[in-house]
Protein backbone atom coordinates (compact mmCIF):
# COMPACT_ATOMS: atom_id res chain seq x y z
CA UNK A 1 0.00 0.00 0.00
CA UNK A 2 2.93 1.96 1.01
CA UNK A 3 4.26 1.57 -2.36
CA UNK A 4 1.38 2.41 -4.51
CA UNK A 5 1.12 5.39 -2.48
CA UNK A 6 4.60 6.66 -3.11
CA UNK A 7 4.09 5.62 -6.93
CA UNK A 8 1.23 7.13 -6.67
CA UNK A 9 2.41 10.37 -5.53
CA UNK A 10 5.85 9.98 -8.22
CA UNK A 11 3.69 9.70 -11.04
CA UNK A 12 1.90 12.58 -10.08
CA UNK A 13 4.75 15.10 -9.69
CA UNK A 14 6.49 13.61 -13.48
CA UNK A 15 2.80 14.72 -15.02
CA UNK A 16 2.71 17.68 -13.18
CA UNK A 17 6.33 18.64 -14.04
CA UNK A 18 5.64 17.83 -17.68
CA UNK A 19 2.35 20.07 -17.79
CA UNK A 20 4.53 23.48 -16.30
CA UNK A 21 7.26 22.39 -18.55
CA UNK A 22 5.34 22.62 -21.76
CA UNK A 23 2.98 25.45 -20.49
CA UNK A 24 5.66 27.34 -19.79
CA UNK A 25 7.56 26.37 -23.20
CA UNK A 26 4.29 27.07 -24.73
CA UNK A 27 3.55 30.43 -23.76
CA UNK A 28 7.26 31.52 -24.95
CA UNK A 29 6.54 30.35 -28.34
CA UNK A 30 3.03 32.11 -28.51
CA UNK A 31 4.87 35.13 -27.44
CA UNK A 32 6.66 35.36 -30.49
CA UNK A 33 3.79 35.61 -33.07
CA UNK A 34 1.17 37.38 -30.70
CA UNK A 35 -0.56 38.90 -33.55
CA UNK A 36 -0.63 35.37 -35.42
CA UNK A 37 -2.12 33.20 -31.88
CA UNK A 38 -4.89 36.40 -31.71
CA UNK A 39 -6.02 35.67 -35.25
CA UNK A 40 -6.15 31.84 -34.99
CA UNK A 41 -8.34 32.41 -31.82
CA UNK A 42 -10.78 34.50 -33.49
CA UNK A 43 -12.74 31.65 -34.65
CA UNK A 44 -12.93 30.04 -30.73
CA UNK A 45 -13.53 33.69 -29.67
CA UNK A 46 -17.30 34.30 -31.92
CA UNK A 47 -18.26 30.41 -31.32
CA UNK A 48 -18.14 30.53 -26.91
CA UNK A 49 -19.56 34.09 -27.54
CA UNK A 50 -22.26 32.29 -29.67
CA UNK A 51 -22.55 29.16 -26.77
CA UNK A 52 -22.79 32.06 -23.95
CA UNK A 53 -25.84 34.03 -26.05
CA UNK A 54 -27.27 31.13 -26.78
CA UNK A 55 -27.00 29.13 -23.13
CA UNK A 56 -28.08 32.62 -22.02
CA UNK A 57 -30.96 33.29 -23.69
CA UNK A 58 -32.43 29.64 -23.28
CA UNK A 59 -32.00 29.84 -19.27
CA UNK A 60 -33.74 33.26 -19.23
CA UNK A 61 -36.72 31.87 -21.54
CA UNK A 62 -36.96 28.88 -18.99
CA UNK A 63 -37.03 31.13 -16.24
CA UNK A 64 -39.83 33.40 -17.64
CA UNK A 65 -42.43 30.70 -19.00
CA UNK A 66 -41.87 29.04 -15.58
CA UNK A 67 -42.53 32.11 -13.58
CA UNK A 68 -45.58 32.28 -16.00
CA UNK A 69 -46.16 29.52 -15.42
CA UNK A 70 -46.25 30.10 -11.37
CA UNK A 71 -48.61 33.00 -11.91
CA UNK A 72 -50.89 31.58 -13.85
CA UNK A 73 -51.19 27.74 -12.63
CA UNK A 74 -50.20 24.87 -14.55
CA UNK A 75 -53.51 23.38 -14.38
CA UNK A 76 -56.29 25.84 -15.21
CA UNK A 77 -58.14 26.31 -17.98
CA UNK A 78 -59.63 30.00 -19.42
CA UNK A 79 -63.11 30.16 -20.70
CA UNK A 80 -63.73 33.46 -22.40
CA UNK A 81 -66.91 34.83 -24.56
CA UNK A 82 -67.04 35.52 -27.69
CA UNK A 83 -67.75 40.07 -27.32
CA UNK A 84 -68.28 40.59 -31.34
CA UNK A 85 -68.59 37.98 -33.80
CA UNK A 86 -68.71 38.03 -37.57
CA UNK A 87 -71.77 36.86 -39.33
CA UNK A 88 -71.97 35.76 -42.65
CA UNK A 89 -73.75 36.55 -45.80
CA UNK A 90 -77.96 37.25 -44.81
CA UNK A 91 -79.19 35.22 -47.19
CA UNK A 92 -77.21 32.03 -46.49
CA UNK A 93 -78.63 32.94 -42.47
CA UNK A 94 -82.06 32.61 -44.09
CA UNK A 95 -82.19 29.55 -45.89
CA UNK A 96 -80.27 28.02 -42.36
CA UNK A 97 -83.39 28.89 -40.42
CA UNK A 98 -83.63 30.84 -37.12
CA UNK A 99 -80.60 31.95 -35.27
CA UNK A 100 -80.35 30.30 -32.10
CA UNK A 101 -80.44 31.46 -29.02
CA UNK A 102 -77.41 31.56 -26.34
CA UNK A 103 -77.60 32.99 -22.69
CA UNK A 104 -73.59 33.60 -23.48
CA UNK A 105 -70.98 33.40 -20.36
CA UNK A 106 -73.12 33.17 -17.26
CA UNK A 107 -72.42 32.30 -14.01
CA UNK A 108 -74.85 29.44 -13.66
CA UNK A 109 -71.85 27.17 -16.45
CA UNK A 110 -69.21 28.53 -13.82
CA UNK A 111 -71.20 26.81 -10.93
CA UNK A 112 -72.53 23.55 -13.41
CA UNK A 113 -68.26 22.85 -14.30
CA UNK A 114 -67.74 23.04 -10.65
CA UNK A 115 -70.60 20.52 -9.93
CA UNK A 116 -71.10 18.17 -13.05
CA UNK A 117 -67.74 17.67 -14.41
CA UNK A 118 -65.19 15.36 -12.88
CA UNK A 119 -61.68 16.45 -12.05
CA UNK A 120 -62.30 19.53 -11.20
CA UNK A 121 -60.83 20.90 -8.35
CA UNK A 122 -62.34 24.89 -8.60
CA UNK A 123 -63.80 27.55 -10.79
CA UNK A 124 -63.79 30.87 -10.31
CA UNK A 125 -65.63 33.43 -12.15
CA UNK A 126 -64.57 36.73 -13.26
CA UNK A 127 -65.93 40.32 -13.98
CA UNK A 128 -63.98 42.80 -15.25
CA UNK A 129 -65.99 46.68 -15.90
CA UNK A 130 -64.09 49.63 -16.63
CA UNK A 131 -64.90 52.20 -14.43
CA UNK A 132 -63.75 55.17 -12.07
CA UNK A 133 -61.78 54.96 -8.44
CA UNK A 134 -62.72 58.24 -6.63
CA UNK A 135 -61.25 58.91 -3.24
CA UNK A 136 -60.78 62.81 -1.46
CA UNK A 137 -60.96 64.46 -4.49
CA UNK A 138 -58.62 61.69 -6.37
CA UNK A 139 -60.05 60.45 -9.19
CA UNK A 140 -59.00 58.26 -12.05
CA UNK A 141 -60.03 55.02 -14.51
CA UNK A 142 -59.45 52.03 -13.64
CA UNK A 143 -60.76 48.03 -13.90
CA UNK A 144 -63.35 46.75 -11.01
CA UNK A 145 -62.78 43.00 -10.86
CA UNK A 146 -65.70 40.99 -9.41
CA UNK A 147 -64.87 37.81 -8.19
CA UNK A 148 -65.18 34.85 -5.41
CA UNK A 149 -62.96 33.70 -2.63
CA UNK A 150 -60.96 30.64 -5.22
CA UNK A 151 -60.28 33.60 -7.52
CA UNK A 152 -57.15 34.67 -5.68
CA UNK A 153 -56.04 30.81 -4.45
CA UNK A 154 -56.32 29.81 -8.59
CA UNK A 155 -54.84 33.17 -10.07
CA UNK A 156 -51.91 32.65 -7.16
CA UNK A 157 -52.11 36.62 -5.82
CA UNK A 158 -50.49 37.28 -2.49
CA UNK A 159 -52.18 39.02 0.50
CA UNK A 160 -49.91 41.92 1.38
CA UNK A 161 -52.43 43.17 4.51
CA UNK A 162 -56.20 43.01 5.72
CA UNK A 163 -57.89 39.67 4.65
CA UNK A 164 -59.50 37.57 2.03
CA UNK A 165 -63.13 38.10 1.32
CA UNK A 166 -65.45 35.50 3.71
CA UNK A 167 -68.55 33.37 1.85
CA UNK A 168 -70.68 35.27 3.08
CA UNK A 169 -69.49 38.38 2.15
CA UNK A 170 -69.53 37.01 -1.46
CA UNK A 171 -72.88 35.14 -1.15
CA UNK A 172 -74.68 38.48 0.41
CA UNK A 173 -73.04 41.17 -2.06
CA UNK A 174 -71.27 42.95 0.84
CA UNK A 175 -69.65 46.25 -0.24
CA UNK A 176 -65.80 45.33 0.56
CA UNK A 177 -63.05 45.35 -1.56
CA UNK A 178 -59.32 44.09 -2.07
CA UNK A 179 -57.58 46.49 -3.69
CA UNK A 180 -53.93 46.65 -5.66
CA UNK A 181 -50.91 47.44 -4.91
CA UNK A 182 -50.61 50.15 -7.40
CA UNK A 183 -54.57 51.66 -6.00
CA UNK A 184 -52.75 51.33 -1.95
CA UNK A 185 -49.87 53.96 -3.75
CA UNK A 186 -52.27 56.11 -5.33
CA UNK A 187 -54.81 56.55 -3.24
CA UNK A 188 -53.66 55.88 0.03
CA UNK A 189 -50.38 57.09 0.51
CA UNK A 190 -49.88 58.09 3.78
CA UNK A 191 -53.06 56.23 5.48
CA UNK A 192 -53.39 52.09 5.83
CA UNK A 193 -56.13 51.54 3.50
CA UNK A 194 -57.75 48.77 5.81
CA UNK A 195 -61.47 49.79 6.83
CA UNK A 196 -61.49 52.77 4.97
CA UNK A 197 -64.31 54.18 2.07
CA UNK A 198 -63.30 54.06 -1.73
CA UNK A 199 -65.91 54.78 -4.76
CA UNK A 200 -66.01 52.94 -7.73
CA UNK A 201 -68.37 54.13 -10.36
CA UNK A 202 -71.58 55.31 -8.27
CA UNK A 203 -71.10 52.70 -5.72
CA UNK A 204 -69.01 52.96 -2.49
CA UNK A 205 -67.14 50.18 -1.05
CA UNK A 206 -64.86 49.58 1.92
CA UNK A 207 -61.43 48.06 1.71
CA UNK A 208 -60.84 44.95 3.33
CA UNK A 209 -57.43 44.09 1.87
CA UNK A 210 -54.09 45.00 -0.22
CA UNK A 211 -52.62 42.26 -2.71
CA UNK A 212 -48.88 42.14 -3.09
CA UNK A 213 -47.02 43.68 -5.65
CA UNK A 214 -46.53 41.56 -8.31
CA UNK A 215 -44.12 42.31 -11.51
CA UNK A 216 -45.44 40.95 -14.93
CA UNK A 217 -43.10 39.05 -17.20
CA UNK A 218 -43.38 38.32 -20.56
CA UNK A 219 -45.38 40.32 -23.51
CA UNK A 220 -48.23 37.44 -23.98
CA UNK A 221 -49.39 38.03 -20.35
CA UNK A 222 -52.28 39.11 -21.41
CA UNK A 223 -52.62 36.45 -23.98
CA UNK A 224 -52.25 33.72 -21.25
CA UNK A 225 -55.01 35.40 -18.97
CA UNK A 226 -52.46 36.84 -16.23
CA UNK A 227 -53.79 40.45 -15.13
CA UNK A 228 -52.10 43.25 -13.62
CA UNK A 229 -53.46 43.32 -10.71
CA UNK A 230 -51.63 46.48 -9.31
CA UNK A 231 -54.28 49.02 -10.68
CA UNK A 232 -57.17 47.06 -10.07
CA UNK A 233 -60.15 47.09 -7.23
CA UNK A 234 -61.53 43.35 -6.49
CA UNK A 235 -65.18 43.11 -5.64
CA UNK A 236 -67.61 40.34 -4.81
CA UNK A 237 -69.06 38.43 -7.68
CA UNK A 238 -72.31 38.86 -5.90
CA UNK A 239 -71.44 42.94 -5.24
CA UNK A 240 -70.77 43.17 -8.81
CA UNK A 241 -74.07 41.92 -10.26
CA UNK A 242 -76.26 43.33 -7.48
CA UNK A 243 -75.05 46.86 -7.32
CA UNK A 244 -72.36 47.94 -10.21
CA UNK A 245 -73.23 45.72 -13.77
CA UNK A 246 -75.05 42.64 -14.46
CA UNK A 247 -74.86 42.28 -18.29
CA UNK A 248 -77.31 39.39 -18.31
CA UNK A 249 -80.39 41.91 -17.59
CA UNK A 250 -81.20 44.95 -19.49
CA UNK A 251 -82.44 47.44 -16.94
CA UNK A 252 -83.70 50.64 -17.88
CA UNK A 253 -80.00 52.44 -17.72
CA UNK A 254 -79.69 50.25 -20.67
CA UNK A 255 -82.71 51.84 -22.33
CA UNK A 256 -81.98 54.78 -21.80
CA UNK A 257 -78.80 55.06 -23.11
CA UNK A 258 -80.42 52.51 -25.93
CA UNK A 259 -82.61 55.55 -26.91
CA UNK A 260 -79.89 58.51 -26.78
CA UNK A 261 -77.83 56.56 -28.72
CA UNK A 262 -76.67 57.84 -32.16
CA UNK A 263 -75.69 56.01 -35.12
CA UNK A 264 -72.21 55.85 -36.41
CA UNK A 265 -71.12 57.02 -39.22
CA UNK A 266 -68.06 56.57 -40.85
CA UNK A 267 -66.61 60.45 -40.38
CA UNK A 268 -66.83 59.08 -36.23
CA UNK A 269 -66.70 55.43 -36.58
CA UNK A 270 -62.60 55.74 -35.42
CA UNK A 271 -63.08 58.04 -32.91
CA UNK A 272 -64.98 55.66 -30.89
CA UNK A 273 -63.39 53.98 -27.59
CA UNK A 274 -62.80 50.39 -28.73
CA UNK A 275 -63.42 49.09 -25.01
CA UNK A 276 -66.46 51.38 -24.29
CA UNK A 277 -67.74 49.34 -28.04
CA UNK A 278 -67.38 46.34 -27.01
CA UNK A 279 -68.85 46.67 -23.27
CA UNK A 280 -71.87 48.55 -25.27
CA UNK A 281 -71.66 44.92 -27.58
CA UNK A 282 -71.13 42.76 -24.43
CA UNK A 283 -74.04 40.69 -23.23
CA UNK A 284 -72.33 38.23 -21.30
CA UNK A 285 -72.53 38.00 -17.61
CA UNK A 286 -69.15 36.84 -17.09
CA UNK A 287 -66.10 37.87 -18.63
CA UNK A 288 -64.06 34.69 -17.84
CA UNK A 289 -64.53 31.33 -16.09
CA UNK A 290 -60.99 29.97 -14.46
CA UNK A 291 -61.19 25.94 -14.01
CA UNK A 292 -58.57 24.32 -11.90
CA UNK A 293 -58.20 20.79 -12.31
CA UNK A 294 -56.63 18.67 -10.26
CA UNK A 295 -54.04 16.65 -11.85
CA UNK A 296 -52.18 18.61 -15.26
CA UNK A 297 -51.98 15.51 -17.45
CA UNK A 298 -56.16 15.80 -17.05
CA UNK A 299 -56.37 18.75 -18.44
CA UNK A 300 -56.57 18.49 -21.90
CA UNK A 301 -59.34 15.55 -21.34
CA UNK A 302 -61.67 18.01 -18.52
CA UNK A 303 -61.45 20.66 -21.28
CA UNK A 304 -62.58 18.69 -24.04
CA UNK A 305 -65.97 17.82 -21.62
CA UNK A 306 -66.53 21.55 -20.43
CA UNK A 307 -66.79 22.19 -24.36
CA UNK A 308 -69.44 19.60 -25.14
CA UNK A 309 -71.25 21.14 -21.88
CA UNK A 310 -71.53 24.62 -23.22
CA UNK A 311 -71.86 23.46 -26.45
CA UNK A 312 -75.50 21.68 -25.06
CA UNK A 313 -75.51 24.88 -22.59
CA UNK A 314 -75.56 27.59 -24.76
CA UNK A 315 -77.53 25.38 -27.56
CA UNK A 316 -74.48 24.60 -29.97
CA UNK A 317 -74.09 28.31 -30.47
CA UNK A 318 -69.98 28.74 -30.20
CA UNK A 319 -69.93 31.98 -28.12
CA UNK A 320 -66.92 31.39 -26.70
CA UNK A 321 -63.46 30.35 -26.53
CA UNK A 322 -61.57 27.71 -24.42
CA UNK A 323 -58.03 28.22 -23.51
CA UNK A 324 -55.23 25.80 -22.17
CA UNK A 325 -52.24 27.97 -20.75
CA UNK A 326 -50.41 25.31 -19.91
CA UNK A 327 -50.50 24.56 -23.87
CA UNK A 328 -49.73 27.69 -24.60
CA UNK A 329 -46.45 27.91 -22.71
CA UNK A 330 -45.32 24.42 -24.08
CA UNK A 331 -45.57 25.71 -27.85
CA UNK A 332 -43.76 29.00 -26.55
CA UNK A 333 -40.61 26.83 -25.19
CA UNK A 334 -40.69 24.15 -28.15
CA UNK A 335 -40.32 27.67 -30.65
CA UNK A 336 -37.25 28.99 -28.11
CA UNK A 337 -36.02 25.72 -28.19
CA UNK A 338 -35.69 25.38 -32.05
CA UNK A 339 -34.27 28.94 -31.93
CA UNK A 340 -31.48 27.71 -29.42
CA UNK A 341 -31.02 24.69 -31.51
CA UNK A 342 -30.72 26.46 -34.32
CA UNK A 343 -28.15 29.24 -32.59
CA UNK A 344 -26.26 26.23 -30.96
CA UNK A 345 -25.64 25.05 -35.09
CA UNK A 346 -24.45 28.09 -35.99
CA UNK A 347 -21.92 28.40 -32.53
CA UNK A 348 -20.71 24.95 -33.52
CA UNK A 349 -20.08 25.64 -37.33
CA UNK A 350 -18.04 28.86 -35.55
CA UNK A 351 -16.21 26.15 -33.08
CA UNK A 352 -15.53 23.88 -35.69
CA UNK A 353 -14.01 26.74 -38.28
CA UNK A 354 -11.92 28.51 -35.24
CA UNK A 355 -10.45 24.41 -34.78
CA UNK A 356 -9.61 24.12 -38.28
CA UNK A 357 -7.72 27.19 -38.08
CA UNK A 358 -5.89 26.13 -35.03
CA UNK A 359 -5.03 23.20 -36.76
CA UNK A 360 -3.98 24.77 -40.19
CA UNK A 361 -1.76 27.13 -38.22
CA UNK A 362 -0.15 24.33 -36.31
CA UNK A 363 0.42 22.79 -39.03
CA UNK A 364 2.02 25.47 -40.31
CA UNK A 365 4.04 26.15 -37.56
CA UNK A 366 6.40 22.85 -37.82
CA UNK A 367 7.66 23.81 -40.60
CA UNK A 368 8.95 27.26 -39.52
CA UNK A 369 10.49 25.80 -36.61
CA UNK A 370 11.32 21.86 -37.69
CA UNK A 371 15.26 23.49 -36.61
CA UNK A 372 13.76 23.92 -33.13
CA UNK A 373 12.49 20.78 -33.14
CA UNK A 374 15.76 19.08 -33.93
CA UNK A 375 17.39 20.62 -31.61
CA UNK A 376 15.32 20.05 -28.93
CA UNK A 377 15.72 16.46 -29.59
CA UNK A 378 19.10 16.56 -29.95
CA UNK A 379 19.32 18.14 -26.05
CA UNK A 380 17.50 15.36 -25.12
CA UNK A 381 14.32 16.02 -25.39
CA UNK A 382 11.30 12.33 -26.25
CA UNK A 383 8.81 12.53 -28.37
CA UNK A 384 6.10 12.93 -25.54
CA UNK A 385 8.36 16.32 -24.42
CA UNK A 386 7.52 17.59 -28.34
CA UNK A 387 4.08 16.33 -28.34
CA UNK A 388 2.95 18.44 -25.12
CA UNK A 389 4.81 21.51 -26.00
CA UNK A 390 2.74 21.73 -29.08
CA UNK A 391 -0.16 20.27 -27.88
CA UNK A 392 0.04 22.85 -24.79
CA UNK A 393 0.07 25.53 -27.55
CA UNK A 394 -2.76 24.94 -29.66
CA UNK A 395 -4.84 24.06 -25.84
CA UNK A 396 -3.43 27.90 -24.99
CA UNK A 397 -4.76 29.26 -28.00
CA UNK A 398 -8.26 27.58 -27.39
CA UNK A 399 -9.02 28.34 -24.27
CA UNK A 400 -7.54 31.95 -24.60
CA UNK A 401 -10.21 32.55 -27.34
CA UNK A 402 -12.43 30.87 -24.74
CA UNK A 403 -11.69 33.63 -22.07
CA UNK A 404 -12.05 36.34 -24.32
CA UNK A 405 -15.45 35.13 -26.34
CA UNK A 406 -17.07 34.38 -22.38
CA UNK A 407 -17.00 37.96 -21.83
CA UNK A 408 -17.79 38.73 -25.44
CA UNK A 409 -20.77 36.46 -24.86
CA UNK A 410 -21.62 38.16 -21.33
CA UNK A 411 -21.62 41.53 -23.45
CA UNK A 412 -23.85 40.18 -26.14
CA UNK A 413 -26.18 38.73 -23.74
CA UNK A 414 -26.40 42.07 -22.07
CA UNK A 415 -26.84 43.80 -25.05
CA UNK A 416 -29.41 41.48 -26.29
CA UNK A 417 -31.66 41.63 -23.39
CA UNK A 418 -31.50 45.75 -23.62
CA UNK A 419 -31.91 46.11 -27.53
CA UNK A 420 -34.45 42.96 -28.51
CA UNK A 421 -35.67 43.12 -24.51
CA UNK A 422 -35.56 39.10 -24.43
CA UNK A 423 -34.62 38.21 -20.58
CA UNK A 424 -31.32 36.40 -20.87
CA UNK A 425 -29.50 35.17 -17.95
CA UNK A 426 -25.81 34.56 -18.29
CA UNK A 427 -24.90 31.18 -15.16
CA UNK A 428 -22.00 29.66 -13.78
CA UNK A 429 -22.76 26.14 -15.67
CA UNK A 430 -22.81 28.06 -19.09
CA UNK A 431 -19.19 29.96 -18.43
CA UNK A 432 -18.12 26.36 -17.48
CA UNK A 433 -19.83 24.51 -20.34
CA UNK A 434 -17.83 27.33 -22.83
CA UNK A 435 -14.79 26.90 -21.08
CA UNK A 436 -15.31 23.16 -21.53
CA UNK A 437 -15.63 23.61 -25.45
CA UNK A 438 -12.79 25.75 -26.04
CA UNK A 439 -10.51 23.80 -24.01
CA UNK A 440 -11.87 20.49 -25.66
CA UNK A 441 -11.61 22.22 -29.35
CA UNK A 442 -7.96 22.98 -28.66
CA UNK A 443 -7.03 19.03 -28.08
CA UNK A 444 -9.26 17.49 -30.48
CA UNK A 445 -7.29 19.77 -33.35
CA UNK A 446 -4.19 20.30 -31.80
CA UNK A 447 -3.74 16.61 -31.39
CA UNK A 448 -2.86 15.89 -35.28
CA UNK A 449 0.11 18.62 -34.96
CA UNK A 450 1.52 17.92 -32.34
CA UNK A 451 1.82 14.27 -33.01
CA UNK A 452 3.05 15.41 -36.29
CA UNK A 453 5.73 17.34 -34.82
CA UNK A 454 6.43 14.55 -32.10
CA UNK A 455 7.10 11.99 -34.91
CA UNK A 456 9.99 14.30 -36.58
CA UNK A 457 12.96 12.62 -37.33
CA UNK A 458 15.83 14.24 -35.55
CA UNK A 459 18.64 14.40 -38.23
CA UNK A 460 15.96 15.06 -40.69
CA UNK A 461 15.02 18.39 -38.10
CA UNK A 462 18.97 19.32 -38.12
CA UNK A 463 19.70 19.02 -41.66
CA UNK A 464 16.11 20.91 -42.71
CA UNK A 465 16.96 24.25 -44.67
Amino acid sequence: MRFDRESLSLLRRQVSGHVVFSMRAAIEALGHNKLRAGLTSLGILFGVASVIAMLAIGKGAEQEILEQMRLLGSNNILIQPFVEQKEGNSKDESDKGPKKFSPGLTYADAEAIRQFVPDVDATTAEIVLNSSITREGKRRTGKVVGVDTTYFRLMNLQLERGAWYTREQVSLGRPVAIIGNGVRTRFFTTEDPIGKPLKVGESWVTVVGVLADRRMLGDNAAKLGIRDANMDVYIPVNTMLLRLRNRAQITQHDIELASRSQVVTPDNASTEDEEARQEKNNRNQLDRIIVRVRDSKDVPAVAAVVRRMLERRHNTVVDYEITVPELLLKQEQRTKTIFNVVLGAIASISLVVGGIGIMNIMLASILERIREIGVRRAMGATQKNILYQFLAEAVLISVAGGIAGIMVGGGLSFGIEKTAGIHTIVSFMSIAVAFGVSFSVGVVFGIVPAYRAAQQDPVHCLRYE
